[in-house]
This record gives structure tokens, sequence and C-alpha cells, in this order.
């Protein structure tokens, strides 16, 4: 009998043990996590204007000034990347290929305005208020985590009487890197840029970083790291 109790204590300390180990790897394991997180979401501003990190992690700096041009079409986008983006354009243009800034900057206001509409829409749909809000912010920013709002990011378009939206994605998924523009939200990314893969969003950093990014096959928070 004394045996079968020395046993069964035996078993029952074996398994506080194991036990104990296991959670102390769960522990490891979810610190982990947490660090990669961490290291991930939050990016120190950068000091160069073309450099600046926002996604919804990290929000546009208060002291962030933009200096706007108005394009041919009526949208907007600061005069810092125009030359650039004109430049990129021609080139496109000279190839058959008709670009159009189909959205360019955004004031707070206009962008929690999309924001508001997507979630009403979603609640037309049948959306309870809940689940509405959080579909909608899958798609939208919240305002003030926009790069539209930045004036140096924008979403590009065909200009249909003349080519395709395919074509144009193809086009600039081959060479907007040259004139210093990268593909925001590329496939595969989302955890790290938040966003789903937009394949008419772009993004100015300048000429030499954009080459980097394109040959690595990297995002910007990824190469910010």
């Amino acid at each position: 009998m004394a045996k079968k109790k020395k046993d069964n204590w035996f078993k029952k300390l074996l398994k506080a043990v194991v036990g104990v180990y296991l959670l102390l790897i769960v522990f490891q394991l979810l610190g982990d996590a947490y660090s990669k997180l961490q290291t991930t979401h939050e990016i120190p501003i950068s000091e160069e204007w073309n450099l600046i990190v926002v996604n919804r992690w990290n929000e546009i700096p208060e002291e962030y000034v933009v200096d706007l041009i108005e394009l041919s079409n009526g949208q907007k986008v600061d005069s810092r990347i125009y030359p650039a983006l004109q430049e990129m354009f021609d080139a496109a243009r000279a190839e058959g290929i008709y670009p159009i800034v189909g959205e360019g900057y955004r004031t707070a206001e206009e962008q929690q305005k999309i924001l508001d509409d997507k979630i009403q829409a979603y609640i037309n749909e049948g959306y309870s208020r809940a689940r509405a809000e959080k579909t909608a912010k899958e798609w939208v920013a919240l305002s003030g985590t926009s790069e539209h709002q930045l004036g140096i990011a924008v979403d590009i378009n065909a200009d249909k009487s003349k080519c395709s939206n395919d074509e144009v994605y193809t086009w600039l998924t081959e060479n907007a890197y040259k004139y210093g523009f990268i593909l925001r939200y590329p496939m595969g990314k989302q955890e790290i840029t938040g966003t789903s893969y937009e394949p008419w969003h772009y993004r100015y950093v300048g000429v030499e970083v954009a080459k980097d990014i394109y040959e690595q096959g990297i995002c910007l928070e990824e190469y910010m790291e």
C-alpha cells in the first residue's frame, strides 16, 4: 500500500513539473510573439519627409506639413512628388499605358467621411453597428492614419478609354520604383502594413529607397526597421 501511495505521489509530482514546463514554454512563445509585434508595429518617426511611416499603429506626426499642387483632374498631391509623378506618367504614356490619379491628398475630414460612409453602407446591408465598424476599418483607415493625408501617396488607375487597370497595375509593378514610387501594400504583407493588397496604391519614397525595397521584395515597414 505504501509503495502504491508513493507511486501516485510521484506521478502527481511529475505531472506538476511537466505542467509548469509547458506553461513556461507558452509564456516564452507569447513573449516572443509580443516582442515581434512591438517591433513590427512601432516605428520611430523619420526625420525625412519621404520616409515617414503611417499606418494603423503609427499616426501622422502633428508637425507634418503638406505643400499641395492641384492636378489637371482636380486631385491634389504634395508638390515635392509632382515632378517624379509627372515623369512616371509620361514614361508610361510613351509605352501606350495611360494612368490617372484616381485619389490623391485627403483632409482629415474627408478621410473620416469615407470611413463613416463605409460603416453606414455595411449597416444598410444588415450588419450590426459593431460588425459594420470592424469590417469597415479593415478597408478604410482611421483619420490620422491614412497615407492619403500625407499627400505623397496616390491611387493610380487607368484612363479606361485608352487602356485597362490591369495594364496600368502591371506597368507600375515593373517600373514605378525607377521614379521613386513603391507599391505600398504588397500581397502577403497585410500583417505588417495593416492593409490588404492594393495594386493601385503607390507611395513616394525616393529613387534609391524605392529601388532597395523593390529588389528586396519588402514593404516600407520592413525597410524602416
